[in-house]
């Protein structure tokens, strides 16, 4: 199998329901298209939820940092790129980001996210098979250039100059 190099979910449009009082997409749509989009991600990776039910095995998500860097409008088409940044046999660091139609970015969401054993909701260590198509797919994304939004944090002052 060909890992896609980053994953990309497309075919997305922003919803009706999705679109508050200033006329744009909600802040928690952003979100949660980012969350959706990681389906097809866990697919590939071999995690999904047959995988949970039948072994016990999941990710929670420990930390995420959106940054919203232009609207979308109702109707608008996006898509959603994911890049696995790093990862050892108990955390795994994904960065995501949404484009418009026109390629331009909407918004990125960097997440951490902890290998869990469901049944004692734990952080444990991750089995040979996860943890080596990991490997895989980090070998795959290492020839995409580095996200520089990557690490961002909150601050007053962490902003570009211009």
């Amino acid at each position: 199998m060909t890992i896609p190099a980053p994953f990309v979910e497309d075919d997305l449009k922003v919803l009706p329901a999705w679109v508050d009082e200033n006329g744009h997409m909600n802040v928690a749509f952003y979100l949660k298209s980012f969350d959706d989009s990681f389906y097809g991600v866990y697919r590939a990776w071999g995690m999904d939820f047959a995988e949970v039910h039948s072994r016990g095995f999941t990710t929670f998500a420990a930390q995420s940092n959106l940054s919203y860097l232009g609207e979308l409008f109702l109707g608008d088409a996006f898509r959603i790129e994911t890049q696995l940044i790093e990862f050892d046999r108990k955390r795994i660091r994904w960065f995501m980001t949404m484009r418009k139609a026109d390629g331009s970015i909407a918004a990125t969401c960097e997440w951490l996210l902890l290998f869990m054993d469901i049944n004692q909701r734990k952080v444990v260590a991750m089995p040979d098979e996860f943890h080596d198509q990991l490997a895989r797919i980090k070998a795959a994304h290492d020839v995409l250039p580095v996200p520089p939004q990557l690490g961002r944090g909150i601050s007053i002052s962490n902003r570009k100059a211009g």
